[in-house]
């Protein structure tokens, strides 16, 4: 994702139908790096966000609005003094810069009218706002940067305004096919690289999708380039700055699995897998995406604690599984001291005293064996401490089985677990998973005798194509509720084969489901299960009265034997989702 030239040309383009004329009725600086400008016009009343946040600088309209600080910092009182009522004139961009020039005219303290310019500028941690007079000199700015900060330009009331220079790179919508050629095709780099290290405004994202169109590999060196395939590209780069020049602007969200993946405000041709959706400006893009990641975002950071339980506790499992399972190896000499105490029964007779050891045919192999003794022992002492040593090792090998049993499960149910907070996609699924590892012993149960609202999480709830009901669990409190109550007989079960995944069931009443419902059903079964960044995964299905809980065993746990199983693709991009 990008919020490069392109964008933010479509940027100024909207902007600048829809505010110019428009009177600024308020200002607010909501966070420290942060306006909401409220205009009023012919079309009513506009909300317009600007933030240089270091990390994430955007612009958009929006009809949202944020609370404002008591106190208006020193910034936001500059601006209400001298453009709060003004007039918007324009909104420009200088050539493919990430710039906005907000151009406001107003009336000064002896009534002639003034313009001054209010600038954004969209440039990662070096994103500000930037407040001049008409004439370029810089009244004050959001992120005051002194000459100590940096070499390349001052930012600071006094200073006069100018667009730092990027080294070796040129305005992209003045460049002709033969500069282009000539600027290109020699350099010592990819293709991508050269197309984006050459020009401003243009993004890797933007510098791949050309190559795309050209049908080169951006990662291809220049030098490996054919001849026809650079005048495709140079077409292709000549073909998106008339775009740009013509205002053919089509903001578009890219999605994978439901999820937004990157966004552009021209067509994506290579993104041909994911699903596309128009939207009616960069506005509404801009918001709507960041808002979907924001949610994300926001989920992961919440999540950190109950992911660090989860995976110190899978940590431990699991060195005490290999433990286990090193000392289980040790057993496996028991039946050797068995066999040692019977032929020194068997044999001890012709043992000569104070012998270190003696030969002695095995009676099931008929083999000859060494059996090691202790020339201080009697026969019967050796073979009585064999036997010991066989004794304690069979009761090992007993405790340490079912031990390893026990960690293995303990080792599914995490995982299991751990696939669920991937899963999430709200904070009540979060409390519900909390609630989960509280009850098994996780997490300490806090001492609170308040009453506790039920947590309201529900199963997803997606359609088939041919109109049948799929609900997916998405922890194991759900896995268990959609399997054991919601599920009847005849419905059929899916789960990621051998690995943690959602239960996911199909609804029919007389066991019968045409083969796109199997088929769909099986692909969430392998979406929603770790093996979803896989090409294929393999899934078990199975009618719903077949599966069985064992009485004692964890949530989500169940056993079943004679399964079918099919290969799917993690894609559920074309199956609806009713609710969640």
């Amino acid at each position: 994702m990008a919020l490069d030239g392109t964008v933010v040309a479509n940027l100024a383009y909207e902007l600048n139908e829809k505010l110019t004329d428009s009177r600024i009725s308020k200002i607010t600086q909501p966070e420290k790096d942060e306006l909401i400008l409220t205009a009023k016009g012919s079309s009513g009343q506009l909300r317009l966000l600007l933030s240089a946040n270091a990390s994430l600088p955007l612009a958009y309209l929006t009809e949202k609005n944020k609370p404002a600080p008591m106190t208006a910092p020193k910034f936001c009182m500059l601006l209400r003094k001298h453009i709060g009522g003004g007039r918007f004139l324009s909104v420009s961009q200088p050539g493919l810069e990430r710039v906005l020039i907000f151009s406001i005219e107003h009336l000064d303290d002896m009534g002639d009218r003034c313009t001054k310019r209010l600038i954004l500028e969209l440039m990662g941690k070096h994103s500000n706002l930037i407040f001049t007079d008409d004439n370029g000199m810089i009244l004050d700015s959001i992120k005051h940067i002194p000459a100590q900060v940096s070499s390349v330009r001052e930012v600071l009331p006094g200073r006069e305004y100018f667009i730092p220079t990027q080294e070796g790179k040129v305005n992209p919508l003045t460049e002709t096919a033969e500069g282009f050629l000539q600027t290109i095709r020699s350099q010592p780099r990819s293709a991508a690289k050269a197309v984006y290290g050459s020009y401003t405004g243009l993004s890797p994202l933007i510098a791949n999708e050309l190559c795309y169109r050209a049908g080169i590999d951006g990662d291809a060196p220049c030098a490996s380039v054919a001849e026809e395939k650079w005048q495709l590209l140079s077409e292709c780069f000549l073909s998106l700055m008339d775009r740009i020049r013509d205002h053919a602007f089509e903001p578009h969200i890219y999605r994978a699995s439901g999820d937004p993946v990157e966004f552009s405000c021209v067509p994506l041709l290579s993104y041909s897998d994911c699903d596309d959706e128009l939207l009616e400006s960069a506005s509404v893009m801009l918001e709507s995406f960041y808002a979907e990641k924001s949610v994300y975002s926001r989920l992961r950071q919440k999540s950190v604690d109950l992911r660090h339980i989860v995976n110190t506790h899978l940590e431990r499992s699991r060195r005490k599984y290999d433990l286990q399972k090193k000392q289980l190896h040790d057993t496996e000499k028991r039946d050797k001291y068995r066999l040692y105490g019977e032929l020194i029964h068997t044999y001890g007779y012709d043992i000569p005293e104070g012998a270190k050891s003696f030969d002695a045919p095995d009676y099931e192999t008929g083999e000859t064996v060494t059996v090691p003794l202790d020339p201080m022992l009697t026969p019967m002492e050796n073979a009585k401490k064999y036997f010991d040593r066989y004794g304690k090792l069979k009761r090992t090998f007993e405790a340490l089985s079912s031990l390893i049993e026990e960690t293995r499960a303990e080792i599914a149910y995490l995982e299991s677990v751990a696939t669920a907070l991937d899963i999430a996609n709200s904070e009540s699924d979060l409390t519900q998973i909390r609630e989960e590892l509280t009850e098994n012993g996780y997490i300490r149960q806090r001492q609170d005798k308040s009453k506790k609202r039920p947590v309201k999480s529900s199963p997803y709830h997606y359609q088939s194509s041919d109109g049948y009901d799929i609900y997916v669990g998405k922890n194991n409190v759900q896995n268990d509720e959609l399997t054991f109550k919601l599920g009847e007989g005849n419905d059929w079960w899916f789960h990621a084969k051998q690995m943690p995944g959602s239960h996911v069931l199909a609804k029919t009443k007389d066991g019968e489901m045409p083969d796109k419902t199997f088929e769909e059903a099986a692909a969430l079964a392998a979406y929603y299960s770790r093996g979803r960044d896989s090409d294929k995964v393999e899934v078990d299905y199975i009618q719903k009265k077949h599966i069985k809980k064992p009485g004692g065993s964890k949530p989500g746990f169940v056993v079943y034997y004679t399964n079918y199983s099919m290969v799917a693709a993690p894609d559920i991009s074309g199956i609806r989702l009713i609710s969640d």
